[in-house]
C-alpha cells in the first residue's frame, strides 16, 4: 500500500509541472518540499537533543546507542516490504516474551545503552515529490543530527540496503575520516548501477566505496555473487568471505580486530546473511547461510570501536505468523546496541 501511495504522490507532483498546471510554479513546489524536509529534520533534531541531554545528565557513558528508523523500500529490486520493518523491530525489542538484558548483561532500559529518536518520514517526504538525491541527503543529515548529540551513536533500522550509503556517508563525514566496515550479507550489493538505479539496494556498497568513505570493507556470509560482484570487489579492494569457505575462515572471522588507524568501525547487517531456517522473513531467500550463533560469535568477539550500525532487509510481509524474523532482527539490534554502548 505504501508503494502505491508513494507513486500517487510523486505522480501528482509531476502532473503539477505539466501544462495543465501552469499556475503552480516549480519554485512553489520546491518551497513546499523544503518545509516538509525542514519539519522532518526538526523532529529528529529535537528528539536527539532530548535523548542526548538525558544521557549526559545520567553520566558515565562514552558511547550510547540511539535508534533511527529509515522505512525505505522503494529501492528494492524484488519486494518493497522492508519499508514496514522499523515498527515491527521495535515491537519485538520490547516484547514481553523476553527481558531487557543483552547477552553480555547490559540493560536496554538504561538510556545510556539504548535510546530512540524515531523515524525519518520517508513516505511523507516522497509523497511531496522529493527525488532520491534529496532524500538520501535527508537521511544523511538525520544521522548527523544524532551524532551531534554526544555520546549518541546511530543504530539505523531499515528499510532496504540502499540506506547504508547515506548513513555511512554521514558517519564518515561527521567523523572527518573513513571507517572500516563489517558487512554481513548473502549478497555483496556492489553492482555498479543495478537495473539502471544508482541507489538500488544492490549497489549501495559501490556508492560507499566510490565516495572514499571506507578504508577497509569486509563482506561475510556471501553466497549469491556473480562475475560483476567479484570484479567490483577486486576493483575496490573488498575482502569477500563466501559461505563456501566459511569453515576455513571461521577462526579468523570470529576473532576480528578492526578500526586501527581510522575513526572507528561501522557494522551493516542484512538479515538475509542468516540461513532462512533462522530468518525466513526476507525478500531474497538464499539457503546455505550463517547460523544466528555464527553472527553473534562474530559480533561478540569483534575488537573494535563501533561508531554506527544498521540492520536492514527484514521484510515483515514474508515473516512467519508468529513474527520469528522480527524477533531475530530485534535480537541483532539488542546485541549491536550492547556492542556500541560503553
Amino acid at each position: 500500500m505504501s508503494r502505491i501511495i508513494g507513486k500517487r504522490g510523486i505522480h501528482h507532483f509531476h502532473r503539477l509541472n505539466s501544462a495543465s498546471f501552469t499556475t503552480v510554479s516549480a519554485s512553489s513546489i520546491e518551497k513546499g518540499q523544503n518545509r516538509v524536509i525542514d519539519a522532518s529534520l526538526t523532529l529528529i533534531r529535537e528528539r536527539a537533543r532530548l535523548k542526548g541531554e538525558l544521557v549526559r545528565l545520567l553520566g558515565g557513558a562514552k558511547a550510547a546507542t540511539s535508534l533511527l528508523g529509515v522505512p525505505l523500500g522503494h529501492n528494492s529490486s524484488f519486494l518493497q516490504g522492508p519499508a514496514f520493518a522499523p515498527p515491527r523491530i521495535r515491537e519485538a525489542i520490547w516484547c514481553g516474551s523476553t527481558n531487557s538484558a543483552t547477552e553480555e548483561g547490559k540493560d536496554l532500559k538504561d538510556p545510556r545503552v539504548l535510546t530512540d529518536v524515531g523515524d525519518v518520514p520517508v513516505q511523507e517526504i516522497r509523497d511531496c515529490g522529493v527525488d532520491d538525491d534529496r532524500l538520501m541527503n535527508v537521511i544523511s543529515e538525520s544521522v548527523k543530527l544524532v551524532m551531534e548529540e554526544e555520546p549518541l551513536r546511530p543504530l539505523v533500522l531499515g528499510g532496504d540496503h540502499s540506506i547504508s550509503y547515506p548513513v555511512v556517508r554521514a558517519v564518515s563525514e561527521k567523523l572527518g575520516w573513513p571507517v572500516d566496515i563489517l558487512h554481513l550479507d548473502a549478497h555483496p550489493d556492489i553492482y555498479d548501477c543495478f537495473e539502471g538505479n544508482k541507489y538500488s539496494h544492490a549497489s549501495s556498497f559501490a556508492r560507499i566505496m566510490e565516495g572514499g568513505y571506507v578504508r577497509r570493507l569486509l563482506q561475510v556470509g556471501i553466497r549469491s555473487i556473480n562475475q560483476e560482484g567479484r570484479e567490483q570487489g577486486k576493483r575496490f579492494g573488498v575482502e569477500q568471505y563466501e559461505m563456501r569457505t566459511f569453515s576455513r575462515d571461521r577462526p579468523m572471522l570470529e576473532n576480528l580486530k578492526l578500526g586501527e588507524g581510522v575513526k572507528g568501525v561501522y557494522i551493516s547487517i542484512d538479515v538475509d546473511c542468516l540461513d532462512p531456517a533462522f530468518a525466513p522473513g526476507v525478500s531474497h531467500i538464499e539457503p546455505g547461510g550463517l547460523s544466528f550463533r555464527d553472527v553473534l560469535n562474530i559480533l561478540h568477539n569483534l575488537q573494535a570501536d563501533v561508531v554506527g550500525a544498521d540492520v536492514v532487509e527484514f521484510n515483515p510481509q514474508r515473516d512467519t505468523v508468529d513474527g520469528m524474523t522480527a524477533m531475530v532482527a530485534a535480537k541483532l539490534v539488542r546485541e549491536l546496541a550492547a556492542k556500541i554502548s560503553k
